[in-house]
């Protein structure tokens, strides 16, 4: 499977909210929206379950018009957190390469 990384380093391509959007599969929306739920927040919809991912076009989910990541990075005019030199050191993007290191990984395979 192809990768579609994203600003900090994820991979969109694994992501349960893109695969549903791409596969317009409301079971699967209303499943992540369950676990979303419960994991980041109580609001979360079946409906809010789009996303074609964080830098390709298409729809968004809504927490990415407010993601701090992808906010600094488009300020910065870059693509993603691996192209900024401050990557290794910068707390925006500690938190989600704390949990998830293989994001660092995928950043670091696009240059």
């Amino acid at each position: 499977m192809e990768k579609k990384i994203s600003c900090c380093g994820l991979d969109c391509a694994t992501c349960d909210a893109r695969i549903a959007t791409v596969a317009n599969d409301n079971v699967l929306r209303e499943q992540t929206a369950e676990k979303w739920r419960v994991q980041f927040s109580p609001a979360i919809t079946a409906e809010m379950i789009n996303c074609t991912g964080c830098r390709q076009p298409g729809a968004k989910f809504v927490h990415c018009e407010t993601c701090e990541i992808r906010n600094c990075v488009k300020a910065k005019g870059f693509e993603t957190c691996g192209d900024c030199s401050e990557m290794e050191t910068c707390q925006i993007v500690a938190n989600v390469h704390k949990h998830v290191p293989e994001a660092v990984e995928n950043l670091k395979s696009l240059n």
